[in-house]
């Protein structure tokens, strides 16, 4: 099974909001710049992770997207919902991920294979959450890169 890129990317801007600006507003050039993923498409995915509540945004040069729930309550699992529509490895698993429906529905023996393989990736990927990414990057010794309008110097 190979995730597309919209999840991988989508998985890695969540983690870059929450790690780098802590939630708060963070602007898609910063997103971009350190995830080495181009605007335009972080701004699709922005997209599909705005419809579904995961992320806000807020417009002007102070401006940008933020987290609309807590890092400990987005799960990788989530993210990947929402920007693949699913995690089964076959569309013939789940019916209401495919337009027509399995012709071995029911007599193929390899339908249980793959229902079982999407259970283990779903109970996986949703027992990780954003913040635990986020705990693995301090671990590894990975530099936040705070954006310059949050300094302040008194």
């Amino acid at each position: 099974m190979r995730l597309s890129t919209q999840s991988r990317y989508g998985v890695r801007a969540i983690f870059d909001i929450a790690y780098h600006s802590e939630g708060l507003g963070t602007q898609v050039k910063d997103i971009s710049r350190r995830q080495g993923i181009s605007q335009r498409y972080l701004e699709q995915i922005f997209q599909k992770l705005k419809r579904a509540g995961i992320v806000g945004s807020k417009r002007g040069p102070s401006g940008g997207y933020f987290l609309n729930k807590k890092p400990e309550d987005i799960t990788v699992g989530e993210v990947i919902r929402i920007t693949e529509g699913g995690i089964n490895p076959v569309l013939c698993v789940n019916p209401e991920d495919s337009s027509q429906p399995c012709e071995k529905s029911g007599e193929c023996v390899t339908q249980i294979v793959w229902n079982e393989a999407g259970k283990r990736l779903k109970d996986y990927f949703d027992s990780i959450t954003i913040r635990d990414l986020c705990k693995l990057a301090k671990e590894m010794g990975l530099k936040k890169d705070l954006d310059k309008r949050f300094m302040y110097y008194i």
